[in-house]
């Protein structure tokens, strides 16, 4: 069978993949081990982004992957054979390049695979003040620029190492309130990814007894995979927590954009509790202010923020999206059932770390275990997201709008399908042959008799 990616080039030999197919809906990624990400593609990414963002200046960032040091190195060469400079910020979280972006207003990129595999890596972009690239907001017009290849030009840009760690620090304590935060017990698992350039600096600043688990940053990842959303990979965090007497727990991804959270007695939060929790703190402060959720969160999410006084505003799914939305409503907050939150204070990208600070906060504030405040943000049932295989996609969604035509429905992202007292939300993966199904209702055996029922109806 031919590979339809690129051709094989023998037995056990690696494979040579077109640079197309490295782009994704929000970022560009691929698997080095078989030979579909080289430091050829990431040098003519690099000069495409410097065209595409026509700017003097792209601050550049990495994480601890082993791929990670060439990889930006010919990100960076593509990036200086237009011309253009670059800041290079060495190994970092991914927060802190859009800390960069945002405070000195110029382009962004962090070499990462966020949560994949060590074989994996990638790169996400974005335009001066944090502002996301995605493929509706210019990643399809770098991708043919990367393909076309021009011809490098004679220019040369100047390369200057930057270590912006204290600036970091000040920028993310000036949005909370440092000194209002109790002196609580916290464990932070950094799944051997970037959270320790992030958790140690900070939190020597505050009151608190850190736990860590997994800070050291090692690209392969010896003790769990970095995607603290496989609930298997929170089992160490848990254990910590409960045999420690913590206040609280977190998980962050390999390159800590993405925070995951449980409480005093070892449940894991939500997104869609977190969400709650955190755009109730915020609203008190700014009363009247819109909050963006995207569509697969509970719809607790924007009754709670009705109730606090503030304006949910209903997203798509995906960084680029809530981004754009936050921008284009000037909300204070938006948060990610999939544990990305976005702070306007943070040039409305999205920071594990502020999550946590917010967290901090709100323990502190409220004087009240986090498993009393969980079960407060957590009325519904939900059917967490459910990969439903399909030979074909389109097909199948326009059979499961066909069956639910008749009840109130939307197709913003997907098809969402809603009754007074449960909903779900059917939609391609981006990246795989998947529908991903989506199912909130008022007891389990509500939730688990529409997924069949939807079920039926895709893989009919």
């Amino acid at each position: 069978m031919v590979d339809p990616l690129g051709d094989r080039t023998g037995a056990g030999q690696k494979r040579s993949y077109a640079i197309e197919s490295l782009f994704k809906a929000y970022d560009i990624r691929g698997d080095v081990g078989v030979g579909d990400f080289t430091p050829d593609h990431a040098r003519r990414i690099g000069a495409a982004f410097a065209r595409f963002a026509d700017g003097e200046t792209v601050a550049v960032g990495r994480d601890c992957r082993a791929s990670s040091p060439s990889l930006a190195g010919a990100f960076i060469a593509g990036i200086t054979s237009t011309g253009a400079d670059v800041l290079d910020l060495g190994e970092v979280a991914t927060e802190v390049v859009y800390y960069v972006s945002g405070a000195r207003s110029v382009a962004g990129a962090m070499v990462t695979a966020s949560h994949n595999p060590p074989q994996w890596n990638g790169i996400k972009l974005c335009l001066p003040g944090a502002s996301p690239v995605g493929a509706d907001s210019g990643l399809e017009e770098i991708r043919r620029m990367a393909t076309a290849d021009a011809s490098p030009s004679s220019l040369r840009g100047r390369v200057s190492a930057c270590d912006v760690t204290e600036a970091y620090v000040e920028h993310v304590l000036g949005i909370v309130k440092p000194a209002q935060i109790s002196p609580l017990r916290i464990v932070v698992d950094g799944g051997n990814g970037m959270a320790a350039t992030v958790v140690k600096p900070v939190f020597s600043h505050l009151p608190v007894s850190l736990i860590g688990l997994y800070l050291t940053p090692d690209g392969t990842f010896p003790n769990h995979p970095p995607d603290p959303i496989d609930p298997g990979n929170l089992t160490d965090l848990i254990n910590e927590v409960l045999s420690s007497g913590a206040d609280l727990g977190v998980a962050f991804d390999g390159d800590a954009d993405r925070a995951f959270f449980v409480d005093d007695r070892g449940s894991p939060l939500s997104g869609s509790a977190i969400t709650t929790l955190i755009a109730r703190w915020i609203l008190a402060s700014t009363p009247g202010a819109k909050v963006v959720h995207n569509l697969i969160c509970s719809r607790s999410v924007p009754e709670a923020i009705m109730a606090s006084g503030g304006i949910p505003v209903r997203s798509r799914v995906g960084h680029s999206y809530m981004k754009q939305k936050m921008a284009e409503t000037a909300a204070v907050f938006g948060g990610e059932h999939s544990g990305h939150y976005y702070f306007a204070a943070h040039y409305r990208a999205d920071s594990g770390m502020l999550a946590t600070l917010a967290l901090l906060s709100i323990l502190s504030e409220q004087n009240r275990p986090l498993s009393t405040l969980h079960r407060e943000v957590d009325p519904y049932h939900a059917s967490g997201e459910i990969n439903l295989a399909v030979s074909d996609r389109s097909e199948s969604l326009a059979k499961a709008v066909d069956a639910f035509s008749a009840f109130d429905h939307d197709r913003l992202d997907g098809l969402t399908v809603s009754w007074p007292d449960r909903w779900f939300n059917l939609r391609p993966s981006n990246t795989e042959p998947f529908l991903r199904l989506n199912v909130e209702g008022p007891d389990r055996s509500a939730v688990d008799r529409l997924v069949s029922r939807v079920r039926a109806v895709v893989q009919s």
